[in-house]
């Protein structure tokens, strides 16, 4: 699957700290590589249809849709990021 970044998601890891976006990169490797990794804890989110959540850290998430044309990254950042939707 291919990784499809949105503008807010390209906006949102701009302002991660360094560790986090090298964290980031290890957990998006995993998701292309197997969706079901444990340390991703994928699991659907529950205000929006449709779109899913991955785990960075215990601070930090991502959201994402499934698409044929692979994984598109909405958005990522702390536990709230799922209130900006």
């Amino acid at each position: 699957m291919q990784l499809i970044q949105t503008t807010h998601f390209k906006r949102d890891y701009k302002k991660l700290p360094p560790s986090i976006q090298k964290r980031a990169d290890e957990k998006l490797k995993l998701l292309v590589q197997n969706i079901s990794h444990p340390s991703l804890r994928v699991k659907r989110a529950q205000k929006y249809k449709g779109v899913f959540e991955g785990s960075i850290t215990k601070d930090y998430r991502f959201l994402f849709q499934i698409t044929t044309k692979g994984y598109i990254l909405l958005r990522i950042g702390k536990h709230n990021i799922l209130e900006k939707g």
